[in-house]
């Protein structure tokens, strides 16, 4: 999820619930959304003559602006990750990406150069989140830029997060960097070849070539500056890891691993866990120990830099998958595998989390998907019934449940 904004919708991912389900009481003067379009723009064009928007500019942005039918039905049918970490990180974590994006890092060299001396952003950071949303910009949507920010920003589910960028595409439009009529990208109104949304490209935009324009549609150096600039305005520490692999041992107390439960690494360190790479120098910092499929697959310390992560996107398979790819352009070996206990199926999960919720336990829609409020729940009752409390839920848990 961003910082202020919203989670990244690329891959399915679900809003927040702190975000949805949010409406907006209307009012003539300001016609902050729904109702008769002309009267929407015609708010939306006095708010933005407000903010120093030229109206010439907001006539030219909004000339012609319609409701996209497109974007409501992809926005309702947002779906979520069935697949497991392994499944999702061997499909996008592949070699032939891997090549790709170091090819990049060296065709790119200067604009690296700079991310690193002036936001202090590691290049296969940005290079991962480049590759994962729109394989390097070979893809980066379809869908009419100010037509999909209209149709957010009218739909009254959530316009205090979509009128504010409709408003910024219009500064854009001002500076001379997009074309309201032409420009394409996702149907969340997010664009270019890292895929940020309007008012976080006019806030951390970067003209890395030098034209005068900031293009991270079509010139490389401008998103891969503009990226980095958003990352550390996210909290991203220079020389600091974001994910460390590690090896267990047999026995840990797994109810301290989880996303949330973050201890100094050292004490991580002393209960035998063990970074691969053999780096134990960032001791001091603190860390949460995953394990996306259990304590037999494979695992990893997140540190405070993984917190950009879960900021860009709220999916744990995602972020971790992201947050690997990077390490693996910084030169880690590929993840052990290990050999996951198997996970449980559609009709498990629902099992399962009906049980779990019969129990007390919060785990928002019984849908099949292995949410946050599941994890949190499967590894409290793993406790109780004296199993390995990781997280991983499994045909044990369930019988035992039963």
């Amino acid at each position: 999820m961003k910082t202020t904004l919203l989670p990244r919708l690329v891959y399915g991912c679900l809003f927040s619930a702190a975000l949805s389900s949010v409406a907006l009481a209307q009012t003539p003067a300001t016609a902050p959304c729904g109702g008769d379009l002309g009267a929407f723009l015609a708010g939306v064009k006095a708010e933005a003559a407000t903010q120093g928007v030229p109206a010439n500019i907001a006539d030219q942005a909004l000339e012609g602006a319609v409701i996209d039918p497109k974007v409501l039905a992809r926005d309702r049918a947002q779906g979520v990750f069935r697949q497991t970490f392994l499944e999702f990180s061997q499909r996008t974590v592949s070699q032939g990406r891997l090549d790709i994006g170091r090819n990049k890092m060296k065709q790119y060299a200067d604009a690296y150069a700079r991310i690193q001396n002036e936001f202090g952003v590691a290049p296969g950071v940005v290079t991962a989140f480049w590759a994962m949303e729109t394989d390097f910009g070979t893809f980066q949507g379809d869908f009419n830029t100010r037509n999909a920010l209209v149709t957010m920003a009218h739909d009254c589910r959530r316009p205090q997060i979509f009128r504010p960028q409709l408003i910024a595409l219009m500064e854009m439009v001002q500076h001379g960097d997009l074309n309201p009529q032409t420009n394409t990208g996702a149907w969340a109104g997010e664009i270019g070849q890292v895929q940020m949304l309007p008012k976080d490209i006019i806030e951390h935009g970067v003209d890395g070539d030098g034209d005068g324009h900031i293009n991270v549609k079509a010139s490389s150096p401008d998103a891969i500056l503009t990226a980095a600039k958003f990352i550390q305005s996210m909290g991203f520490v220079a020389g600091q890891p974001w994910l460390q692999e590690v090896t267990l041992p047999e026995n840990l107390p797994w109810e301290k691993s989880g996303l949330g439960n973050e201890i100094p690494a050292s004490e991580w360190f002393k209960y035998g866990v063990t970074p691969r790479d053999g780096d134990t120098a960032f001791g001091n910092l603190k860390a949460a120990l995953i394990l996306p499929q259990g304590r037999k697959g494979p695992a990893f310390l997140t540190y405070p830099n993984f917190n950009v992560y879960l900021q860009w996107n709220q999916s744990f398979i995602y972020t971790t998958s992201a947050a690997y790819f990077a390490t693996r352009l910084s030169g880690a070996p590929p993840y052990l595998k290990g050999n996951p206990e198997p996970g449980l199926d559609d009709t498990g999960m629902k099992a399962l989390q009906t049980k779990l919720e019969a129990l007390g336990h919060d785990i928002g829609k019984v849908d099949g998907i292995l949410g946050s409020g599941t994890r949190v729940a499967v590894q409290t009752e793993q406790k109780r019934l004296g199993l390995p409390a990781d997280g991983w839920p499994t045909q044990a848990l369930l019988s035992a449940l039963q």
